[in-house]
């Protein structure tokens, strides 16, 4: 099973930056990264007037545009699928999936916290939270803490905790 790891965080502390880092590191290490971003609220790719958008438009309940370098699927949803069901659906052949969002979700979350916006931490009660990238003041004690500016160590914490050993890139 593709294991998944959740970056999370209140928003602008830099999740995004923080995943472009680590997917950048581990493709540089040979893996195939997969990820997911959860958006709360409805979200457009298609636009009005393309042909694929014109095909939703006339009904089709799932509609993908293809060329020699990518490939999207649009379908319709009845009910905001949980990583594990989009996992199951429609990821195949990588070796890990890093979501952005999905903070109420059961699996392993690195929360990114930067001291400096004087906020309160998002996972204080969370057992599923295995590291903080960031400066917190008072960091606990029972899981690492990561420098945003390092992404290699974390790196490392990522794939000795959920990526093979001796890994073959995959094909």
């Amino acid at each position: 099973m593709i294991p998944i790891v959740s970056i999370v965080g209140k928003s602008d502390v830099g999740k995004t930056t923080l995943l472009e880092k680590i997917v950048r590191e581990l493709r540089t290490r040979g893996y195939r990264v997969a990820t997911v971003k959860h958006d709360a609220h409805s979200f457009e790719i298609d636009h009005e007037g393309k042909d694929s958008w014109r095909h939703k438009q006339a009904g089709a309940v799932l509609s993908v545009i293809s060329s020699p370098s990518k490939l999207a699927l649009v379908t319709d949803m009845d009910h905001d699928l949980t990583l594990a069901e989009i996992r199951e659906e429609f990821i195949r052949g990588v070796d890990i999936i890093i979501s952005e969002g999905y903070k109420r979700e059961d699996h392993p979350k690195i929360e990114v916290y930067r001291r400096e916006l004087r906020r309160e931490r998002l996972c204080t009660e969370d057992e599923h939270l295995i590291a903080i990238a960031g400066d917190p003041s008072d960091p606990p004690k029972d899981v690492p803490l990561f420098d945003l500016d390092r992404p290699g160590e974390l790196c490392d914490f990522i794939e000795a905790r959920f990526l093979r050993k001796g890994h073959e890139p995959s094909s």
